[in-house]
């Protein structure tokens, strides 16, 4: 049974290590929510860790400037761990090939450049035409404007070539302020629903979260499940990902969800019938949910 709570704080001692989504918990893409800031610099105070757990294409240093530039304080969480920090470890154990064809928008090079030391070791990954490659990266459409669907004819293309694709934001949409877009997730739903093969790192899948518990050993010990509690708002990526990791999960409503659970808005609470009906209808359970992290 979900319980809805009021705010972090009402059972944050029960835990030491935070888990929280980015888009849609911690920021709109465009402002942080100031509310949200304050629940991570509260838990901090109190002794806890956070770990920014992001399906973010980016590796983990663009994923902080990014929050930099936005202003979310540096001193709310403790590192980062993104889809694109373990998607980017798989391309370079040659997961799809070392000749690949990036699907995506420029800006995000830097996934193929700011390789992390202990990676730098691996044999390069050399982007190339599509007609040349060995496999697809992809990280997101080339524009905003793209839908899905235009890339059918390269996406059938690349399955009867047997091309993967590797998959370096799970997400299928994502809120940019007070737009929806679509994300890598949709691309790569749609080249498997085409017959292609596409490989997961990010959330719901479990290298994002072998990679964030190394890193939690790695800087402060290893943490038990019990005593870690994610956040997020996406009931198949956040909340699906925490259930199969055996941790707790709060669902924020406000976000990707609002509309289904009647939330108006990140301060308020989601109507509890809706809530139940749209947790029914995912066959999901939450630990917990919450309009807005505060």
């Amino acid at each position: 049974m979900t319980r809805i709570i009021d705010r972090l704080a009402d059972i944050a001692s029960g835990y030491d290590v935070l888990l929280c989504d980015l888009w849609g918990c911690l920021h709109n893409g465009h402002t942080p929510y100031a509310p949200a800031v304050a629940a991570l610099a509260a838990f901090r105070a109190g002794g806890g860790r956070v770990v920014l757990l992001t399906n973010s294409p980016r590796p983990e240093t663009g994923v902080a400037r990014q929050l930099e530039a936005i202003g979310v304080p540096a001193d709310v969480y403790d590192f980062i761990v993104s889809s694109g920090d373990a998607a980017q470890a798989g391309m370079m154990a040659g997961a799809v090939g070392r000749r690949v064809w990036h699907l995506g928008p420029e800006k995000d090079h830097r996934f193929f450049t700011a390789i992390p030391e202990h990676l730098s070791d691996a044999p390069p990954i050399e982007r190339v035409p599509f007609e040349d490659a060995e496999g697809i990266v992809c990280t997101g459409q080339f524009s905003d404007d793209d839908h899905p669907d235009d890339y059918r004819g390269r996406f059938l293309s690349a399955r009867e070539r047997g091309l993967k694709l590797l998959c370096a934001n799970p997400d299928i949409v994502v809120d940019h302020g007070d737009r929806r877009l679509w994300c890598a997730g949709a691309l790569a739903q749609l080249y498997t629903e085409m017959g292609g093969e596409s490989l997961y790192f990010g959330k719901p899948h479990p290298p994002i979260y072998d990679l964030a518990r190394r890193r939690l050993s790695a800087e402060g010990g290893t943490v038990p499940n019990a005593r870690i509690l994610a956040v997020g708002d996406g009931i198949r990526t956040d909340v699906q990902g925490a259930v199969a990791e055996d941790i707790d999960v709060i669902l924020v409503t406000g976000g990707l969800a609002a509309e289904e659970t009647g939330t108006h808005g990140m301060t308020d609470q989601p109507d509890p019938d809706r809530l139940a009906a749209f947790l029914g209808a995912h066959q999901m359970s939450p630990t917990y949910a919450m309009g807005g992290l505060r």
